[in-house]
């Protein structure tokens, strides 16, 4: 039985809707404000809440607006005899799902709940149907359908139960800290400690110490003995972000370590044994540091055992849609807010652009979304200008610094295919022409970019 909160300051109405809602077997409750109706919410926890707009005291649009603040899941209608268009358009953006002009048939309201109710029972089956597309595609805390991202739950689901270390590579904001926990959520070192350590942020004259430890009196202020992160991570897993940032003197200690399983702290005599899985994650490529002298060849060789390559996000779009809802949610959850989905042409945009910042600037632009959002769904407007502007996706990879002929060739193919194949509206032989390839080539080219 559904639950109905009937709040209006006329006695005779509420008595009346109470006595015809009960013979159609809805549970009623009465307030004779909105404050009583309030005070009842956690009690009685209506599904449908009958409001009048016009009471002494809060209005019954003020009382939309607090059971959205709330975030109630009850569906608000609400009541007046000073019908208009303004007062209608005021109480739905105030969060109330119909309108009823006093005086009513008592019909008008049966049907107006009854409406409500296929509303709420599609919801609810759309709520149910997202989250088991969401479970169907989570991976520890990552999410993605795309075959890219597939690959690599494949990969850690593999060699997460070995000590081998493993190297995780990946632009910005691609998620190799994600990685990295899951390979250590699903290794037989789960119960042990998971310790993350930014090699690029801690100043290098600590990071010695910081990594194996010391003893008191090793140096100005070791006032007392410190154990280092690889002690903090016995047993369990220590993961080394950024490890291209590490300066060549401690790559020749971090492969002792690596090699021998021992630790020495700053200013001790005697070596420790330790037993700490090493991940590793870096957005350098490695071995062009390691040909230009950056990074010492052979602790590449010892990190790069297994090697988890991240994909960037703008190569796998058809995660972004599946992102967007969980991040709505959690940023709801977080914030207090009620924004229930994102308008067609907004997503349009938001699979148009390039995401250099990958999954951590998808993050931070769908919560200022929410935050800005004036109705319950994220329009265009509400997302960033450098979204919306037209961009040149070849001048922004020029842009962007890259230097490896490889890579911006293949990304300057990969986009004039697609555009050729816009500007034909997919006829291939047309684009073939208009790209000067034969047929046949553009048909693999298709195949190894995964275009569709």
């Amino acid at each position: 039985m559904s639950r109905v909160l009937v709040v209006d300051d006329e006695e005779n109405i509420r008595l009346v809707l109470r006595t015809f809602l009960r013979k159609h077997g809805y549970q009623v409750e009465t307030a004779a404000s909105a404050e009583d109706a309030l005070a009842l919410l956690d009690r009685f926890d209506p599904d449908f809440v009958l409001a009048d707009v016009r009471m002494a005291g809060m209005s019954g649009i003020e009382l939309c607006r607090e059971l959205k603040a709330r975030r109630s899941t009850a569906t608000a209608i609400v009541m007046s005899a000073y019908g208009s268009i303004d007062l209608a358009i005021e109480a739905m953006t105030a969060g109330a799902y119909d309108y009823l002009s006093k005086p009513f048939k008592q019909e008008e309201v049966l049907l107006t709940l009854r409406k409500a109710e296929e509303r709420e029972s599609l919801r609810r089956e759309n709520r149910a149907l997202r989250e088991a597309v969401r479970e169907a595609h989570a991976f520890e805390d990552m999410l993605g359908r795309s075959e890219a991202l597939q690959k690599v739950f494949r990969t850690v689901d593999k060699v997460a139960e070995y000590t081998t270390t493993v190297l995780v590579q990946g632009e910005s904001g691609t998620g190799k800290e994600l990685v990295a926990r899951a390979l250590h959520q699903r290794s037989p070192r789960r119960d042990k400690a998971f310790v993350p350590v930014n090699c690029g942020a801690i100043p290098e004259a600590l990071l010695e110490s910081e990594l194996f430890g010391h003893k008191r009196g090793a140096f100005t202020d070791a006032h007392a003995d410190k154990r280092g992160l690889f002690a903090e991570a016995h047993g369990g897993t220590l993961f080394l972000d950024e490890i291209g940032e590490l300066p060549l003197a401690l790559q020749v200690k971090l492969l002792r370590v690596l090699q021998e399983g021992t630790i020495r702290p700053v200013g001790a005599t005697r070596d420790q044994d330790v037993d700490a899985r090493v991940i590793a994650a870096t957005v350098r490529d490695l071995e062009r540091e390691v040909k230009e002298g950056r990074f010492r060849e052979d602790l590449f060789y010892r990190l790069n055992v297994l090697q988890v390559n991240v994909p960037p996000l703008r190569d796998r779009k058809e995660d972004i849609v599946l992102l967007v809802e969980h991040f709505i949610e959690r940023t709801n959850g977080r914030l207090g807010t009620s924004i229930r989905g994102i308008e067609a042409a907004a997503t349009k945009v938001l699979l148009d652009y390039r995401w250099p910042g990958n999954v951590r600037e998808l993050e931070n632009v769908i919560e200022r979304a929410v935050v800005l959002a004036d109705g319950d769904r994220i329009r265009v407007d509400d997302l960033p200008e450098r979204l919306r502007e037209p961009v040149d996706p070849i001048q922004t990879m020029l842009d962007s610094g890259e230097l490896s002929i490889k890579k911006t060739a293949r990304f300057m193919e990969e986009t004039l295919i697609r555009r050729a194949l816009d500007k034909t509206g997919g006829n291939r032989t047309a684009a073939a022409k208009l790209l000067e390839i034969s047929h046949r080539a553009l048909l693999y080219k298709i195949k190894d970019y995964g275009l569709k």
